[in-house]
C-alpha cells in the first residue's frame, strides 16, 4: 500500500504512560473502503492506540499519518478527516438527537444549509429518523451507540475510529450495529477496537491483533475465511437454493432448521456474507466462524503469559 495515500498509516509508532511502554513500534496501514478489527485482551493497548489515531495523545515516537500528513503535526487535518467514538459516547443528554449533530457539525465548521445536509445524511444512514426529535438522554443504549456513531461522520471524515461501539448492548442491537459499520465501509476507512471476535468477523475485511503493546498479526480476513466455513444461524426457514442464490456463498449446508454451515467464494469475506443475508431479509440471529483460525490466532496469542485469565 502507497502509504501517502492510504487512509491511515502509522509508523514505528509508541507512546509510555507513567514510565511504562504501553504501545510499542506500531506499524500499521489502512485504505479507505476497508474496515479493520483491532482485536486484543483488556490491556493490550487497543485504546490507547485509537486515542492516538484520533488525535487525542501524541505519541511518545513515531507519526499517525492520515492522508500521508502527521496529524499531530498538523492537527487541523485531524480535526477534519477523523470521526471518532469513544466507549462511552460524548452525548448531551439535555439536547435532541438533531440538535446534538447540528452542535457537532458546527464544531467541525460546518454552517447553515451545508451543516444542515450533513447532519440529514448522518440520521438517514444512521437510520435515526424516528428519534431526531427525542432528547439523547431519553435514549436507549443502542440508539445512544447510533448517535455516537452518527456524531463520528457527520462531517464525512476519511477515517472513522470506534472504540468497543457494541459493549453493553443485546445481541440484536449489537447485530444491527455491525450492520450499520459495515455499511460505513463505503465511504470510509474505519477502525474498530474490539475483544469480541464475532464483531471482527461480521463487519471487518481486515484484523490486527495487539498484545501487551506490540502488533502480533495483521492481514485480511479473506485469507483466514478460506481456512474454514461459517455457523450462520437466521430466523427463517430456507432451503440451501435459498443460500446459494447469494452472491458470497459457495457452499450450504443444514445443521438444524434454522443454522447452516456457509463456505464462502473466494474473494468474499464474512462480512461481505453477513451484508448479503441481512439484505435478503433472513433475519440474521448469530453469525461465527465454524472452524475459525481467526480464533486459534487470537487465543493462541492472548493465551501467553497468562493474559487470558488476566483479563477475566
Amino acid at each position: 500500500m502507497d502509504h501517502a495515500q492510504s487512509a491511515l498509516h502509522l509508523d514505528r509508532v509508541s507512546r509510555r504512560l507513567g514510565g511504562r511502554l504501553i504501545v510499542e513500534d506500531l506499524d500499521l496501514s489502512l485504505a479507505r473502503g476497508s474496515v479493520l478489527g483491532l482485536l486484543g485482551v483488556n490491556g493490550a493497548g487497543k485504546s490507547t492506540t485509537l486515542r492516538m489515531v484520533a488525535g487525542l495523545l501524541a505519541p511518545s515516537a513515531g507519526h499517525v499519518r492520515v492522508g500521508g500528513i502527521d496529524i499531530h503535526a498538523e492537527p487541523a487535518i485531524g480535526r477534519r478527516e477523523i470521526g471518532y467514538l469513544p466507549e462511552e459516547p460524548p452525548l448531551y443528554g439535555e439536547l435532541t438527537v438533531d440538535e446534538y449533530l447540528d452542535f457537532c457539525a458546527r464544531l467541525h465548521g460546518l454552517a447553515g444549509s451545508d451543516a444542515r445536509g450533513h447532519v440529514d445524511r448522518a440520521i438517514e444512514r444512521c437510520e435515526l429518523g424516528t428519534m431526531r426529535k427525542r432528547l439523547c438522554g431519553l435514549l436507549s443504549k443502542g440508539f445512544r451507540q447510533r448517535v455516537g456513531i452518527a456524531q463520528a461522520i457527520v462531517h464525512e471524515p476519511a477515517l472513522i475510529v470506534l472504540d468497543e461501539p457494541a459493549s453493553g448492548l443485546d445481541p440484536v442491537q449489537a447485530m444491527r450495529l455491525r450492520e450499520l459499520i459495515a455499511s460505513l465501509r463505503a465511504s470510509h476507512a474505519v477502525i474498530l477496537s474490539t475483544h469480541v471476535l464475532s464483531d471482527v468477523l461480521a463487519c471487518c475485511n481486515e484484523v490486527a491483533i495487539l498484545h501487551r503493546g506490540r502488533l502480533r498479526h495483521s492481514g485480511s480476513l479473506s485469507a483466514l475465511d478460506s481456512a474454514g466455513a461459517t455457523r450462520v444461524r437466521v430466523e427463517r426457514l430456507l432451503a440451501p437454493s435459498d443460500w446459494l442464490a447469494l452472491a458470497p456463498v459457495a457452499e450450504a449446508s443444514a445443521i438444524d432448521a434454522n443454522t447452516w454451515r456457509i463456505v464462502v467464494r473466494e474473494g468474499e469475506t464474512t462480512g461481505t456474507l453477513a451484508a448479503a443475508v441481512s439484505e435478503r431479509g433472513f433475519g440474521l440471529r448469530e453469525l461465527r466462524a465454524d472452524k475459525s483460525a481467526l480464533e486459534e490466532i487470537f487465543v493462541s496469542i492472548a493465551a501467553e503469559n497468562g493474559a487470558i485469565g488476566a483479563a477475566a
